[in-house]
């Protein structure tokens, strides 16, 4: 794998500003995750001193367990590649039930235009854990257990009120990058987030033991099922622990009846291959739900401020694109800040130039979770084709690589004509699923356990 630049190689100093110090950075940071770590590293190794806060006190459990082959490339840019390779599960690729009961692999190594043939499961703790603690060692201020409480803007100077163990302190960096994930803090400080008007679900997910994996180089894959209310994920991660979970529209969510736990387990129930895997299974954790999974805020930057990640938007993770998105938006977005930093006459023209690059890749992702678990995309899934390069696309995509390559996107254009010609085929199924995904967009389920013990957390 070859290692390249995020951004233009800096070829002045840092321009002159208000002083650095304890309370002043050049960038500060909430959130210390996938996105506000990479950010961090990047724009520290390119001369900017950098604050990150996160409120939690890491390792600290989060779910999003699955990276993507395009992850791979990032992670080496970081210094952690080697690191994260030694905690995480070996991913050759992802599989879908097939029509004869048995599944079909789209291995990585198919991907047209391949940057990397594998990818790794990982418990997010220690993934999360690793990335903070390499943000130290290039030069961040990174600190755990502060929790950013206010932000207000002198003229578009950002002043922001911290509270950590030490009491409450003030900040007053040049630039504020909000990768507070699902907390979306400067989507609700400027009323920004809104649900995503064309697809809405729920998730219940937890950790067991036992569940059987799939034979030789399938075994690291990340196994989707499909069942009459949404979609399930097996994902295989160390010491014989699997994440389960299911991804149910808000009309199931709201006929939930008695505990989580029993509730969880009969929704597994409902697909019996998933099930199969799961006889003499041990649950090892918490049920743990969430609820109006997919959102996006109106805009993701202003005068010296960005979101990234999860804080921008955040899609249904059919495809585990979570990690890679955050990723990717914090190196193209700390590449924004440093020419921002540098060039601030030019800072909205770059706002909108990435805004308009993160949502292109984005939509292509969103497109294929809108459809999936239409009986459409079951048929063509289920009897992969690879006439013009359209499956080795379909891989690619499955990989994470949909900003940079025009073949890619030419061909995922003609997937898509192939699924609309297919569609017509299978009138009136493919209508009454249509009719049943914009009727659940237009429903909300409202039972988040982690947003809840995060909150009981910050009252402690």
């Amino acid at each position: 794998m070859t290692s390249t630049a995020v951004g233009p190689t800096p070829t002045a100093k840092p321009a002159a500003g208000p002083a650095p110090g304890p309370e002043c950075p050049d960038v500060l940071i909430i959130g210390g995750g996938p996105a506000g770590c990479a950010a961090a590293i990047v724009l520290a190794q390119q001369g900017w001193q950098v604050t990150l806060l996160e409120k939690a006190q890491h390792p600290r459990f989060h779910i999003g367990e699955s990276l993507l082959p395009m992850n791979m490339p990032i992670l080496e840019r970081l210094g952690v590649l080697e690191d994260v390779r030694g905690i995480g599960v070996l991913k050759r690729g992802a599989d879908f039930p097939n029509d004869s009961g048995g599944y079909n692999t789209f291995r990585f190594s198919h991907a047209l235009e391949a940057k990397a043939d594998f990818a790794f499961q990982v418990p997010r703790a220690q993934f999360d854990q690793v990335l903070f603690e390499r943000a130290r060692a290039v030069g961040v201020d990174a600190r755990d257990q502060v929790k950013v409480e206010t932000v207000e803007f002198d003229g578009q100077q950002p002043v922001l009120q911290a509270r950590g163990m030490a009491g409450v302190q003030q900040f007053r960096p040049r630039y504020l990058l909000d990768a507070s994930g699902r907390d979306t803090f400067l989507g609700n400080r400027f009323k920004l987030k809104r649900a995503n008007a064309k697809h809405q679900s729920a998730a219940l997910f937890s950790h067991f033991r036992g569940v059987t994996r799939r034979p030789g180089e399938d075994a690291g894959n990340i196994s989707i099922y499909r069942h009459a209310h949404g979609w399930m994920w097996l994902i295989p991660l160390p010491d014989d622990i699997m994440s389960v979970g299911a991804v149910c529209y808000p009309e199931y969510m709201k006929t939930r009846k008695g505990d989580s736990e029993g509730f969880f387990m009969r929704t597994l129930a409902l697909n019996t291959e998933l099930s199969a895997r799961m006889l003499g299974a041990e649950r090892v954790a918490p049920v743990h739900a969430t609820g109006n999974y997919a959102y996006e805020c109106t805009r993701m930057s202003g005068p010296r401020w960005l979101m990234l990640g999860d804080a921008y938007t955040f899609v249904d993770p059919m495809f585990s694109s979570g990690v890679f998105l955050a990723m990717h938006s914090a190196e193209r977005g700390a590449a924004m800040v440093d020419q921002a930093l540098r060039m601030p006459q030019h800072e909205a023209k770059l706002q909108r130039a990435l805004q308009r690059e993160l949502k292109r890749g984005v939509d292509e992702f969103k497109w294929f979770i809108y459809r999936f678990t239409s009986p459409t995309m079951r048929a063509l899934f289920a009897q992969p084709q690879n006439t013009w390069q359209i499956e080795e696309a379909v891989v690619a995509m499955l990989a994470g690589d949909v900003f940079d390559s025009p073949r890619v996107r030419l061909r995922l254009r003609a997937f898509r004509a192939i699924y609309a010609l297919t569609t017509l085929s299978m009138m009136p199924r493919a209508w009454q699923s249509w009719r049943q995904r914009r009727r659940q967009a237009t429903l909300g389920f409202d039972g988040d356990t982690l947003q809840r013990d995060t909150q009981q957390r910050d009252t402690q």
